[in-house]
């Protein structure tokens, strides 16, 4: 007989043998939706907001080349670098955010599952964004939305979305996952595009517009929006209502903290402002976690001064 329980943002469905975590809505039954209620991304994230008073994603790019002595070498380096940063961060975060590239570009992707289900497992209730950035046309973009949700469990995943409607659909899909639209990013090229004027309005604001008029049915989408343009944030922001931002570019990147969360914030909480090298580079020595936490409470802290 299928059972589903409903566990701190996880779905376990068993008939006899463990179908496994996480699976998503449309694997599901009819009955499910008559008797429970999903724990979404959304309500996860909202939950960290309020209950653990925390807009601070950790980004987790693990370089092999910037991996602490102690730690480079080992079969399982990369996991055993992200597990220490996780383990001395979570209480501050609401998400944490692993770049799939570093993974896979190291043969890593292995020890990216095994990071998320230790998130998962020893970490409930804080959600895993797989940054993957995808975007392909609809059948490879069904391959792709597997998988970020079936294969890594993750709880949310960053997309493209130059090529339309069709290459969005599959993820939004998948209900109780987030959605993170590339908006208006932190990177200087960005303008390339993004700025360009279309029907007298920027680029990046018409995706702000049919992310919330057209995408956002399921109540799954969020964007991203670089925390090196403030005013952009704040025109997002108007258009998109409580909308979630993904906001990366504080940290390394130079953003400004206090700009960032005036512009973006809502009475929720309202953004995931991101902070990747700064926390997991704070250093090379056999202290690397404790230094983590330090700068990654001391970034927690500065935002919330401003909430």
């Amino acid at each position: 007989m299928l059972t589903e329980d409903i566990v701190e943002g996880r779905t376990h469905c068993s008939a006899g043998l463990a179908f496994g975590w996480r699976r998503s809505v449309q694997f599901l039954t009819f009955s499910t939706f008559s008797t429970f209620s999903l724990v979404t991304f959304i309500h996860t994230l909202q939950n960290r907001w309020s209950a653990h008073n925390t807009l601070l994603c950790v980004g987790l790019d693990p370089d092999p080349a910037r991996l602490p002595a102690a730690i480079k070498g080992q079969p399982d380096a990369i996991f055993a670098f992200c597990r220490a940063i996780v383990d001395a961060t979570a209480d501050l975060v609401c998400a944490f955010k692993p770049q799939i590239a570093y993974f896979a570009a190291a043969r890593a992707e292995a020890q990216l599952e095994r990071l998320i289900d230790h998130i998962h497992t020893h970490h409930p209730g804080i959600p895993v964004i797989l940054d993957a950035k995808r975007g392909d046309i609809g059948s490879t973009a069904e391959q792709y939305a597997q998988e970020a949700f079936m294969r890594y469990n993750a709880d949310a995943v960053t997309v493209n979305p130059y090529l339309g409607t069709d290459s969005i659909e599959p993820y939004l899909k998948y209900a109780e996952r987030g959605v993170i639209i590339l908006c208006r990013t932190s990177n200087p090229g960005g303008s390339d595009l993004q700025f360009m004027a279309v029907d007298g309005q920027p680029l990046y604001q018409h995706v702000a517009q049919m992310a919330t008029e057209r995408w956002n049915g399921n109540g799954n989408c969020a964007l991203v929006v670089g925390a090196t343009f403030p005013n952009e944030i704040a025109a997002v922001r108007r258009i998109v209502g409580d909308m979630p931002l993904l906001v990366p570019g504080i940290g390394a990147q130079g953003g400004d903290v206090q700009a960032t969360v005036a512009a973006g914030k809502t009475s929720a909480g309202g953004l995931m402002i991101n902070s990747s090298r700064a926390i997991l580079y704070a250093s090379t020595g056999e202290d690397f976690a404790e230094c983590a936490r330090r700068v990654a409470l001391e970034t927690r802290d500065s935002i919330n001064q401003f909430r």
